[in-house]
């Protein structure tokens, strides 16, 4: 298995709470492996995945689904 990452910047600022829901989420996608935030970051969304089972256009799409302006970073 490949195994790809994708940076999603947030314009929102999310608390605990959100960014917890939204890494929850983001774990409900087949071939999501890893999505995190990390301190000091809170608006960077890192997400290891598998590119054969998903595309970096998904996990995009579903953080905007989510109710929030992202983009994704180096794409």
């Amino acid at each position: 298995m490949n195994i790809s990452d994708v940076l999603i910047h947030i314009n929102q600022h999310l608390n605990e709470q959100q960014r917890q829901c939204l890494e929850d989420a983001m774990r409900e996608i087949d071939g999501v492996i890893a999505p995190r935030f990390n301190a000091g970051t809170d608006h960077l969304l890192l997400i290891a995945f598998n590119p054969a089972a998903t595309a970096a256009g998904v996990l995009l799409n579903q953080v905007r689904a989510c109710g929030y302006d992202a983009q994704l970073i180096g794409a």
